[in-house]
């Protein structure tokens, strides 16, 4: 049977057995030996954005990005129009058609967006986690994340090594940061700062932020159905979805948007 993992956060979920026409995420995920200890690294925000971008396009590489006239394609941007940057972070989106359910967002600004998550997700439901994702990068917590990724996980010896220039990474490293990017895990305070970041976001450009609302909505809905202990799971570092759903509604409310059928 098909395993669905889904977060607020997206984390990625795997699906064992996937037809070669439903492409699995690829993250690469192979780091032999490596040390995962804490080692004293300097690292400048160039490198620190080096490094992002070099892990982003080997992602975009190794996954089945949409083509330009793809529906997805076309629905992402006609949804995304306008939203080119977050506190002076420029913002660009792509989709990966993969089987996985899954979103995320990184410190450079790239959103990618999965294929799967679009089937389910009505357009209010959509930009809702896009806005949720975007609030991790304008609060720097997936900037946050991705340094601790670099300084302790697979990358690091060769960072190290390599003597205060930008070290050469190979194919596993490059995976393993690639889903250190789309597995990152945060605390409830940076989702709870994410929901409030991402709900002014979205005021901001004119988009209605019910569709937070209604996303939460619908993951609350899959804990409860058949694949609930695995979408339980991988919930626990999360504020509770009751309390979310309860708090962004009686912004919503106290601000007079209306609630889109």
């Amino acid at each position: 049977m098909k395993r669905i993992f889904i977060s607020l956060a997206m984390v990625a979920a795997l699906c064992s057995g996937a037809p070669e026409a439903s492409a699995q995420f690829n993250v690469g995920k192979a780091v032999n030996g490596l040390s995962k200890g804490v080692k004293a690294l300097t690292l400048t925000d160039a490198q620190m954005a080096a490094y992002a971008k070099e892990s982003v396009d080997w992602m975009d590489t190794h996954n089945k990005v949409s083509d330009e006239d793809s529906p997805y394609t076309q629905r992402l941007r006609r949804l995304t129009q306008g939203l080119t940057e977050a506190d002076g972070i420029p913002l660009n989106f792509k989709v990966y058609e993969v089987i996985d359910v899954n979103a995320f967002a990184c410190p450079d600004g790239s959103v990618r967006v999965f294929s799967s998550l679009m089937d389910i997700m009505t357009d209010d439901e959509l930009l809702g986690i896009i806005g949720h994702e975007i609030g991790h990068v304008a609060k720097h917590h997936s900037k946050k994340a991705f340094k601790q990724e670099l300084l302790t996980g697979a990358a690091k010896d060769a960072i190290a090594s390599a003597g205060g220039v930008a070290a050469a990474l190979s194919e596993s490293q490059l995976g393993a940061l690639g889903e250190s990017l789309a597995g990152a895990k945060y605390s409830q305070k940076q989702e709870k700062e994410a929901d409030d970041y991402g709900y002014e976001f979205l005021k901001a450009n004119g988009k209605n932020p019910w569709g937070m609302v209604q996303a939460f909505e619908k993951f609350q809905n899959m804990e409860q159905g058949a694949e609930s202990s695995y979408i339980s799971k991988m919930f626990s570092s999360h504020p509770e979805t009751a309390d979310r759903i309860k708090r962004m509604s009686q912004r919503a409310e106290k601000d007079g948007i209306p609630r889109p059928e």
